[in-house]
């Protein structure tokens, strides 16, 4: 049995998946854009999930969230399989949608980490040179929802979901300031300034190269069927904490160990027959063997 990923409630998550051979299986149009943002709102409401900011690419999304109470495993499961089956239904294919690399998702140490991968995830189309400020982007982009704290109501895409089944008819997405981040108006300037700055700093960098954005309408004139012409890097290294402090992420891995350990521990005891309590984090046993969790250290 592998080792678990500890799973702790009130955590940052950075969530990146990517499609298979790279495709372009979400470039940007209105059904896949809608399709995933429904998705999206459902798997949301559906576990509790405070989403902070997704951006979706012509091949991978990044995704910001905020799990209260320890559920991002299923939310992440049940919003890729059913954007899967969704989007393989709008494309008329039936193979595997996603890459079978694991999904990455990356706790995100302290409020700054938080901050540095909202800019990066807001400002990923301009950092690819697709286009020249991040609100410019034909996918989906939720900073303009999340700055201007406009509610996005969606609903059920008719390609796949049936008008009678279990899925709703609409759902709303609530792009949030977690109060765990700060004060919400000063999270919101502190983004809108760095974006800007990115997107200045960006502007002045393709004026020395010569560099030309591709622009939205090339994006959109792409094929779903085509791929970068890039080579991606493989075997590389795969985080899972982000902290811009080392002493932050040093102190992650060192709870990560600890954690790991007492793992260990609990589950050779519970096999052996005696009683236990696993450390709070489990979270296949606790889901399906419904093992005893230690209570959270009051704070």
């Amino acid at each position: 049995m592998s080792l678990p990923r500890q799973v702790l409630p009130c955590t940052f998550y950075m969530l990146t998946r990517r499609c298979t051979q790279r495709q372009f299986l979400l470039r940007p149009d209105a059904a896949t854009n809608a399709t995933f943002l429904y998705c999206l709102a459902e798997a949301a409401e559906r576990y509790d999930i405070d989403v902070i900011l997704p951006t979706v690419m012509s091949n991978h999304h990044h995704t910001i969230v905020f799990d209260r109470h320890g559920r991002i495993i299923e939310f992440v499961e049940h919003l890729h399989k059913f954007t899967a089956k969704a989007m393989n239904a709008l494309r008329g294919r039936w193979e595997n949608f996603w890459s079978s690399e694991p999904v990455c998702l990356v706790r995100l140490a302290r409020p700054s980490d938080v901050i540095d991968k909202l800019v990066y995830v807001a400002t990923n189309p301009v950092k690819d040179h697709l286009v020249d400020r991040a609100h410019h982007w034909p996918g989906v982009n939720g900073l303009s929802a999340l700055l201007n704290q406009r509610p996005l109501l969606l609903q059920r895409p008719r390609h796949f979901f049936r008008a009678a089944g279990p899925m709703p008819s609409e759902v709303a997405l609530e792009l949030v300031i977690p109060p765990e981040l700060g004060d919400a108006d000063e999270v919101r300037q502190t983004l809108r300034d760095r974006v800007a700055s990115f997107e200045a700093h960006a502007a002045l960098e393709r004026a020395r190269s010569g560099t030309a954005v591709l622009g939205r309408r090339a994006v959109i004139r792409q094929s779903w069927r085509s791929h970068p012409s890039t080579t991606e890097p493989r075997r590389g290294l795969r985080p899972r904490i982000a902290a811009r402090n080392v002493w932050a992420r040093f102190e992650a891995a060192l709870r990560d160990r600890d954690f790991i350990s007492a793992y260990r521990e609990a589950r050779a005891r519970w096999i052996s027959g005696r009683v236990t309590v696993f450390p709070l984090g489990t979270y296949w046993l606790r889901r399906f063997a419904n093992v005893p969790i230690a209570a959270p250290t009051p704070a």
